[in-house]
């Protein structure tokens, strides 16, 4: 065999495999967006729904199957009703049922428990409880991610001692911290960290 066809032939099966991977690589499935779990999508509806002005003094419910989301518990108005529905209108979330009931004395029942040191769940409200829940806030607050924050409380109020990424992220902390129930006074302790 010559030396030129030997290359030639040596070429060509280096050709048949460039192609062929090539092909291979043409033929494999693209990569698809994770589709987020159930317990992702509750996690992420009950912690905006947790955190909005409008309606994070109501006991509301959040179930999710298959990526559809269902709402249940009770609000004062048909505008708050309407707010958690959309609240629960998350990427990943295909449909939402809104079945949340609205009674116009909810509001005093949720103010007559809070008077008693109730939760809207009918948890005591203890210093133990405010803490675990401020901290529960933080996490799930992009805001505040990197940054470091303990939370202290004694009789109801709450020391925010670290350090947060920016202003929004200590002005947010104190907020969450703020509209924690429960919660008579926030000290903010806070500063920005450089890093």
């Amino acid at each position: 065999m010559s030396r030129s066809r030997s290359i030639s032939r040596t070429l060509g099966l280096a050709l048949v495999v460039v192609v062929g991977s090539a092909s291979l690589a043409m033929a494999a499935p693209q990569a698809s967006p994770q589709t987020p779990s159930d317990k992702f999508l509750k996690d992420r509806i009950e912690y905006r729904l947790e955190t909005s002005p409008v309606v994070d003094m109501y006991d509301l419910k959040v179930k999710v199957e298959l990526g559809a989301a269902w709402l249940t518990g009770t609000v004062a108005t048909a505008a708050q009703k309407e707010e958690a529905g959309r609240i629960a209108k998350i990427d990943g979330v295909k449909s939402v049922a809104n079945d949340i009931a609205i009674d116009t004395n909810v509001d005093r029942t949720l103010a007559e428990k809070t008077k008693a040191g109730i939760s809207k769940t009918g948890e005591a409200i203890t210093d133990v409880w405010i803490t675990s829940k401020v901290k529960w806030f933080f996490v799930g607050e992009d805001l505040l991610k990197g940054a470091d924050i303990n939370v202290h409380t004694t009789d109801h109020v709450v020391t925010l001692q670290g350090t947060v990424r920016s202003i929004d992220g200590r002005t947010r902390a104190v907020a969450l911290a703020t509209r924690t129930g429960g919660v008579h006074r926030v000290v903010n302790q806070l500063t920005i960290s450089t890093n």
